[in-house]
């Protein structure tokens, strides 16, 4: 079937809220049992992707054209075509070859890097239950068209903007948009055109979510034609920089200070000393390269995708590369207890009245209200349906009010044997607050009020046991069908459920892992503080200092700071609460964690330097949050805290050899250069070294790591990498000078000169980083045996250029064995006296 042009209430031009439903669906050609497969792929075609940026992912070329976007790259390709025209062609395309070939070396690693990472991302993608041909269809959220009809409950995400064509006790919370902290709730219906965005009550609208209830809906624009999608457009919505981005920026900065000054100088004299123009043009643009590391960014994403592979071998999914490196420096992570520290499986140990007798009436009421239940499944109505079953044959469910975060209750209508009832239960204190009197275990009723202390009492008895405890109500109803939440109200307080959740076996264990590691655990909880109290003790947190959420409150956010690094479990804390927390330790000055799967967690999810979720989280929360992990274990949290320090510390590793090597040897030709009256290495040569001494680095990503470089957080420190750059770039310019002062006083031919400089400076660069690599000496810290083979093989090649035939293009001569065992005892000479400087270094220098 092919489809007619759709009209322009698919693309939002018009107010679609105010226009009915039937005549959206007529426009849209939506038939009532949805779109099948066919329709939805032709629209997909026709609409684009479901995506904010409305951009697929990175083509190979585009990738492959950004490898030369540099500034200094683009002006030696400009310099470098200006040559074939006025100076030497062979040099041009020499020189232009070892950028190509460069630039193809950084495209084939990002490119593979890019791609694992796309794999492990589908692991984690987002999913919506949509009618195609009348069957719920689970498809990702991109693939959503125009006419599209989707089912939503709570705790999923909004995927487009849609009209409502049912709704269920439907509250969604719109904050993202409106800025309103309570949910609104929605309903089916018309809304005038002119009416607010708040206050349209038919809207649904993309990236809000559903905080209870369930309904269906019409998908009337996605992509960039949302509302939200046209915000974004207006505002060019950015990430917030991370500290590592923050970290690599600052590296720039101090590089393009140091090559600035060094091409301008450098050329200038050049020019003065009446050298040819472009010859010292190029040299100039060649040492520019030569110092600047430009396949950094490769490495870098080479490194934080390996990285990401080995954290999903830990079934720890990363959504943004950038991440890691937060989750390695991490200092603080707060977690829920439940299912992370607890088994994540609740279990029913009694229900009794309120006077603590086993109650076979709590139970059946408890039953009925946990098994009608639909509005947001959860462990704690299947641990009820699962303690025991009931015969349903005489019941029929005829209304339900959904539990929200807010009322922190359930209400059922049921018609039990031709009776109506309403059932309630959640938070001991909101379902007494709604009752009038407690029924009493032979049918008698005692006034609430009277009774309401002793209530209490057994409250706190059954939470300093370490039991979860919920409060159980009802009362008659005579209208069938029809249920608001003024009806909970003169309730019959009933009994409790009373729950437990015990705690892993291993997890006192794997804290006291996290606190060698330099994580601080926090547990955050909605329960009151004696289960917390309970719990923390058995976890092995005993005389934890513990915060309440009504202490909390009262605080202002400088008493709260002040507070926050001292208490490490936090109880009865409400979900606008649990952001505060973070945030106050944050202007501690701590890297956060925060670890969460419900509705309620998204805001401290948003708020936390690394937001961290589960695979079987509430779609809203998994969306947020920047890590996702297959398991809701702490040990797989341990995993992927060590494998993001592996993963920076091995990118530092690049920097270090870079800034060291490169800058030596860059600073000694640009030395050289002012006294000979030839040119130290041609341009080519230059580039030669530089693609020759970063090749090895592309492994560094599975190079080992010292064990003490993961035990502590480790973050960005310009400082410590600019003492590190000058200290071994003055030691690498020192042996690079007796290299010169060696073949000077030996009055060897200039291009033997410049064969034996450019042994030397690959050379060295290329052993160093078995230096650098480690503040431990070189015999105690084992490289990777991909970094060794790769450093071995181009010292081999370096050694063997000028004995190949092509030898003279490049300006290489065969040099002597006499000579080159004079280089060789330089080189050695160089690694010796870096070791030295090594140990003195980080015995003055912290790292």
């Amino acid at each position: 079937m092919t489809l007619p042009k759709l009209p322009a209430a698919a693309k939002t031009d018009s107010a679609f809220w105010a226009i009915g439903v039937d005549q959206h669906l007529q426009r849209l050609q939506t038939p009532a049992l949805g779109l099948s497969d066919q329709e939805a792929g032709e629209r997909l075609k026709r609409f684009g992707a479901n995506r904010l940026n409305g951009k697929k992912k990175t083509g190979s070329v585009h990738l492959f054209l950004a490898q030369f976007k540099s500034s200094i790259i683009l002006i030696l390709l400009f310099a470098t075509g200006l040559s074939f025209f006025l100076h030497d062609k062979v040099d041009a395309a020499i020189i232009l070859t070892i950028v190509l070939i460069s630039g193809v070396l950084g495209f084939w690693q990002e490119k593979g890097a890019a791609d694992a990472v796309e794999k492990l991302l589908a692991l984690v993608q987002i999913k919506v239950a949509v009618m195609r041909s009348g069957i719920a269809s689970e498809v990702p959220a991109d693939e959503l068209v125009p006419g599209d009809i989707v089912v939503l409950k709570a705790g999923d995400i909004i995927p487009a903007d849609c009209v409502l064509l049912t709704a269920d006790h439907l509250f969604i919370d719109e904050a993202m948009l409106t800025g309103e902290s309570y949910p609104v709730e929605k309903s089916p219906g018309l809304v005038a055109a002119d009416a607010p965005l708040g206050q349209r009550s038919n809207a649904l609208w993309m990236g809000t979510h559903v905080q209870s209830g369930e309904a269906q809906a019409l998908v009337i624009a996605t992509g960039q034609s949302t509302e939200f999608g046209k915000l974004s457009g207006r505002i060019k919505l950015k990430a917030p920089e991370t500290d590592f981005e923050r970290g690599v920026r600052r590296f720039g900065y101090l590089l393009m200070e140091v090559t600035l000054i060094l091409v301008i100088m450098i050329f200038a004299v050049n020019v003065y000393l009446h050298k040819p123009v472009i010859d010292s043009f190029l040299f100039a643009l060649a040492l520019a390269v030569g110092l600047t590391p430009q396949l950094l960014p490769a490495v870098i994403s080479i490194n934080l995708a390996h990285g990401a592979k080995r954290m999903a071998a830990e079934k720890v999914i990363v959504k943004q590369l950038a991440s890691i490196e937060n989750f390695g420096s991490m200092n603080v992570l707060c977690s829920d207890k439940t299912g992370t520290l607890t088994e994540g499986k609740v279990h029913l140990k009694s229900a009794v009245d309120w006077e603590g007798k086993p109650s076979e009436k709590v139970s059946r009421y408890a039953y009925l209200n946990s098994f009608y239940e639909t509005g947001f499944n959860n462990p704690i109505d299947e641990a009820i349906r699962n303690f025991r079953s009931f015969d349903v044959k005489e019941c029929r469910k005829l209304a339900e009010i959904p539990y929200d975060f807010y009322r922190k209750r359930l209400s059922m209508l049921i018609s039990d044997a031709g009776t109506s009832v309403l059932i309630t239960k959640g938070a001991l204190t909101n379902v007494l607050d709604v009752c009038s009197h407690a029924e009493n275990s032979d049918g008698s009723l005692t006034a609430i009020d009277e009774v309401r202390s002793r209530i209490e009492q057994s409250y706190q008895a059954y939470s300093a046991q370490g039991l979860r405890t919920l409060g159980l109500a009802y009362k008659p109803l005579t209208e069938e069908n029809k249920l608001d939440k003024d009806d909970e109200k003169e309730m019959l307080f009933l009994g409790f459920i009373t729950l437990f959740d015990p705690p892993k076996a291993n997890c006192a264990q794997t804290i006291e892992q996290l606190r060698e590691l330099g994580v601080t655990l926090k547990i955050i909880t909605g329960d009151n503080r004696l289960v917390a109290e309970s719990v923390s003790h058995q976890l092995g947190l005993s005389g934890a200092k513990i915060l309440t959420g009504p202490e909390i409150a009262q605080m202002s956010g400088r008493a709260l700071m002040n507070q926050v690094a001292e208490v490490n479990v936090f109880a009865e804390v409400e979900p606008n609460q649990k952001e505060r927390i973070i945030i106050a330790l944050k202007k501690a000055g701590f890297v956060v964690g925060y670890m969460g799967d419900g509705i309620n967690d998204v805001s401290a999810l948003h708020a936390a330097d690394v937001g961290i979720s589960v695979d079987s989280a509430a779609d809203v929360a998994k969306e947020t949050a920047q890590i996702v992990l297959l398991e809701k274990n702490l040990d797989v949290l341990v995993k992927g805290v060590k494998e993001g320090r592996i993963t920076f510390a091995n990118t530092l590793k690049y920097v270090f050899m870079a800034t060291s090597s490169n800058f030596g040897n860059m600073f000694s030709m640009a030395g050289a250069s002012l006294f000979l009256p030839f040119l130290p290495l041609l341009p080519k040569q230059i580039l030669l070294t530089n693609l020759l001494t970063d090749f090895p680095e592309m492994t560094i990503a599975s190079d080992n790591v010292d064990p003490e470089m993961v035990t502590q957080p480790r973050r960005w420190d310009i400082q410590f990498i600019r003492k590190f750059m000058f200290t071994f770039g003055i030691v690498s310019s020192l042996f690079d000078y007796l290299t010169f002062g060696l073949l000077l006083g030996l009055k060897v031919p200039v291009e033997q000169f410049r064969t034996g400089w450019f042994l030397e400076s690959v050379v060295s660069a290329a052993l160093i980083v078995f230096v650098v690599r480690s503040s431990k000496s070189v015999f105690k810290s084992r490289p990777g045996s991909y970094l060794v083979g790769a450093t071995l093989t181009i010292i081999a090649l370096t050694i063997a250029l000028p004995y190949l035939p092509f030898a003279s293009l490049i300006g290489f001569e065969p040099l002597s064995f006499s000579l080159l065992a004079l280089l060789g005892g330089i080189v050695a000479l160089y690694i010796a006296t870096a070791e030295v400087a090594k140990r003195i270094f980080y015995r003055f220098t912290k790292i």
